[in-house]
């Protein structure tokens, strides 16, 4: 499981001209889910964001979780994150999760990650042609992947 995390003081997600998830100061969050993801990488990657001190405290120094902060998160499915670029010039996707298995994963992470911070996190709508939209703050974007967790 992959996911890229970014400090926003806003983010959106918007399908077919409905705005599905809109935030201010927070994390947007891009997910990947490979086939062989389980729930014990959901549990360590939603924790490890929920309390990943990247948020600055009064000295101005990162020293604040996303939990403490009270900010919010919206989570986007992104099977992009596992292209390879090794041959050619077209990304393959054979490690991205398939649906009937990434859909379950990318569900529980939502739930864990709600669990972790204590509040509704936001999501954008898996499968769809998203617009994503973001301001990003710093700028702070850290790519943590649950393959390298020891």
């Amino acid at each position: 499981m992959k996911a890229v995390i970014q400090r926003v003081t806003r983010a959106s997600v918007t399908v077919d001209a409905e705005i599905l998830a809109v935030i201010s100061n927070g994390l947007l969050i891009l997910l990947g889910i490979e086939e062989e993801d389980t729930h014990d990488d959901i549990t360590w990657l939603s924790s490890k964001i929920a309390n990943l001190r990247i948020f600055s405290d009064d000295n101005d120094v990162m020293n604040v979780s996303l939990k403490d902060s009270k900010g919010d998160a919206i989570v986007v499915s992104q099977f992009t994150l596992h292209a390879s670029t090794k041959k050619g010039n077209r990304p393959s996707y054979i490690k991205a999760a398939k649906p009937e298995t990434a859909i379950p994963l990318y569900e529980a992470f939502v739930k864990q990650l709600e669990l972790d911070l204590g509040k509704q996190v936001r999501t954008g709508r898996f499968g769809a042609d998203m617009k994503v939209e973001l301001l990003n703050d710093g700028p702070v974007t850290i790519i943590i992947d649950t393959k390298n967790k020891v």
